[in-house]
């Protein structure tokens, strides 16, 4: 599932011939929304994720001609509010936000609609509301993966603890549900222990050091995040002399999402097994560009696109762009995974 490079060909569907033909002018600094002024909002730097997508954001910006204007919301729905707010009243013509809580952000969409100030959220998907376009992975997977993975590599049976993201964010209820779902259909003698983190890495210690405690036999660890719970569960493990290699029997299977450099060290180091890399590159790539072609008035359908990945519309009116998130292991023997050195990867090409 190696990254493909950019092609237009003539079976592709319509949303690739329109994406295609976009992507044709996102050089130039002139027509077609560039040298336009656009609002980024960041969600949040204290996670190694974001703060990879905070760097990428300004070099793909400089590409596609843009004068950006960011501000850092730092999780918190009143200061997106207020940021939005100030990046209105510098005269952007489009916004880029990230918003943690998916329901929270809907009044300030339909502030930006009345002033037909197109939107393209990243990363997330609001659960009301008009954007232009939602450039993120299809967060299901992430947990359709983390579940075949911890399944199979424990035979189906165990103890599972799941590090939950915060499940006022769909990306945290769509890899929550779907990894429950998935065990509770193929893997019936593996338990699911579940622990609510709101995405907090300190949380998350806590809650795992109570669950090793109480479940000494913990077979598996699912990590939504491995930005913000990487470094403090491997300090737990370590600290309860968990922390060892595959093979001995007291490794702990682990799996994360994200991709940042930290995981692909610690996959090669036999410290975790797995992540899903989430593609912190494409996100600020695609976010960027898709505004870009919503100041331009240009428009997308449903279908696959000319950089590997499909838009869906997972409900009427609103586009998504699924961008690929792969599997990546150790060696890449796993069905459709990588390896962990494979330098397609973007947490291996940051220096």
């Amino acid at each position: 599932m190696k990254r493909k490079t950019l092609a237009a060909g003539a079976a592709l569907a319509t949303a690739a011939l329109l994406v295609s033909a976009c992507n044709n002018d996102k050089t130039s600094s002139g027509g077609g929304g560039g040298g336009k002024v656009i609002g980024v909002d960041y969600p949040r730097s204290d996670t190694d994720f974001w703060n990879s997508y905070i760097k990428y954001v300004p070099q793909y910006g400089k590409e596609l001609g843009l004068d950006l204007k960011t501000s850092n919301s730092e999780n918190d729905i009143a200061k997106l509010t207020a940021n939005v707010q100030a990046l209105v009243g510098q005269g952007v013509k489009g916004v880029v936000l990230a918003p943690q809580d998916t329901a929270a952000v809907t009044p300030t969409l339909d502030q930006l609609k009345q002033k037909k100030i197109p939107v393209v959220t990243v990363d997330t998907r609001p659960d009301k509301g008009d954007v232009y376009m939602v450039v993120r992975a299809d967060n299901k997977a992430y947990g359709e993966k983390a579940c075949r993975f911890l399944g199979d590599t424990l035979k189906g049976k165990g103890k599972v603890a799941m590090l939950e993201g915060d499940l006022a964010s769909i990306n945290g209820r769509d890899r929550t549900d779907a990894f429950n779902a998935c065990m509770a259909a193929n893997y019936k003698g593996i338990k699911v222990i579940g622990l609510p983190t709101e995405w907090k890495g300190d949380v998350g210690a806590n809650k795992l050091q109570t669950t090793l405690a109480a479940n000494p036999d913990l077979n598996g660890i699912y990590m939504q995040a491995g930005g913000a719970f990487l470094a403090p569960t491997l300090n737990v493990l370590k600290q309860k002399g968990r922390l060892v290699p595959p093979g001995d029997p007291k490794h702990i299977t682990i799996i994360s999402n994200d991709g940042i450099p930290e995981e692909m060290k610690a996959i090669a180091a036999g410290q975790i097994d797995a992540t899903v890399s989430q593609p912190a590159d494409l996100y600020a790539k695609y976010a960027l560009y898709y505004i870009k072609a919503a100041v331009a008035g240009q428009k997308f359908a449903p279908g696959k696109t000319d950089h590997d990945s499909t838009i869906v519309q997972p409900r009427p009116g609103l586009l998504e762009d699924q961008l690929p998130a792969p599997l990546v292991t150790k060696d890449g023997a796993y069905p459709n995974s990588l390896k962990s050195t494979d330098t397609s990867l973007w947490g291996n090409q940051i220096k």
